[in-house]
């Protein structure tokens, strides 16, 4: 188990802005690495009503089971590793093998016999370590939908949001504001159900 503080700045990109950066920092990266993550809530949200979130990612053959709740800058991370066949018993939701998770979870008062399954986002994901952080450049596909996405992660708010505002101007990428992938997700399927 590893419980971290995140500190992130995010910007939507447009397709040609994803695929710009892409090229330009070619030699920064591989390429992009494709990542699900998988996300649970209870069937009223108590979840996203306390600003949470819990998802498993499956990235490179790996499981990890992550909670994310609010701290006074950025948010809390509490994360276990997986295996295979606990990944697969969680999302078929016959147990909760997140033994570290399922301890926070009950700080928000949600029992694991609580949690459904929501969805799946797939995202392709470039990143890289850049000035004092680590640059992230998305592109995340989920309900029919697709959107790109600029992320900065650091360890100093004050020293990243000023990073992060000179490096949207030196690649003339306007501010936009972004939602967390969770937010855009929920939304999105939420509006597929009020469509049906």
């Amino acid at each position: 188990m590893t419980k971290e503080l995140e500190i992130e700045f995010k910007n939507m990109l447009t397709q040609q802005e994803y695929s710009r950066l892409l090229e330009d920092f070619a030699e920064f990266h591989n390429g992009p690495i494709t990542q699900h993550n998988h996300y649970f809530d209870t069937a009223d949200f108590q979840l996203k009503k306390q600003l949470s979130a819990l998802r498993i990612r499956h990235k490179n053959e790996r499981f990890e089971c992550t909670l994310k709740t609010p701290a006074p800058v950025g948010h809390y991370e509490i994360t276990d590793q997986l295996t295979k066949e606990q990944a697969q018993r969680m999302l078929a939701l016959t147990s909760f093998d997140a033994t570290e998770v399922a301890e926070a979870l009950q700080t928000l008062d949600v029992s694991p016999a609580q949690l459904n399954l929501i969805g799946t986002l797939t995202t392709h994901r470039v990143e890289f370590d850049f000035l004092d952080g680590l640059l992230v450049i998305d592109h995340s596909e989920y309900n029919g939908h697709e959107d790109f996405e600029l992320e900065f992660e650091v360890s100093d708010e004050e020293i990243g949001r000023h990073q992060f505002s000179n490096f949207l101007k030196e690649q003339e990428i306007p501010e936009r504001p972004a939602h967390k992938k969770i937010a855009r997700f929920m939304n999105s399927a939420l509006n597929s159900t009020k469509d049906e």
